[in-house]
C-alpha cells in the first residue's frame, strides 16, 4: 500500500488540518513542519480527520507537540482522532496527550 504524503493546511485562527500517513519515515519532517507552522501560537487546534496510517513514531510526534507546547505555556488540542490512533495511544498509556485541551 502506497504511503500518503503527510501535510498541513491552515484553517485559520490557530486551527490546522493534518492529513496523510504519520510513520517512522516522515515523523521527523512532520515534527519540524508542525513546529514551524504553529509553534508560536498560544493555542493550536489540529484536526486529524484526514490522517491515514499511524505508527508509534507518528504517535510520538503528536505527544512531542503536546509536551513542547505545555512546557512553554501553550496548548495543543487534537480533534477527530482516528480510532486506530486512539487505540495505539491507549495501549501505550498516552491517551491523555490526545484528549481535547
Amino acid at each position: 500500500m502506497k504511503q500518503q504524503q503527510a501535510g498541513f493546511a491552515s484553517l485559520g485562527q490557530g486551527r490546522w488540518a493534518l492529513s496523510g500517513d504519520l510513520q517512522f519515515d516522515n515523523a521527523a519532517r512532520v515534527l519540524d513542519e508542525g513546529a514551524a507552522a504553529f509553534g508560536a501560537d498560544a493555542r493550536a487546534e489540529i484536526d486529524l480527520a484526514q490522517v491515514g496510517r499511524v505508527d508509534s513514531a507518528g504517535l510520538a510526534l503528536l505527544v512531542e507537540w503536546s509536551v513542547a507546547a505545555s512546557s512553554s505555556g501553550r496548548a495543543v488540542a487534537y480533534r477527530n482522532v482516528p480510532p486506530a490512533l486512539g487505540a495505539l495511544a491507549g495501549i501505550s498509556d498516552l491517551a491523555q496527550f490526545l484528549e481535547g485541551a
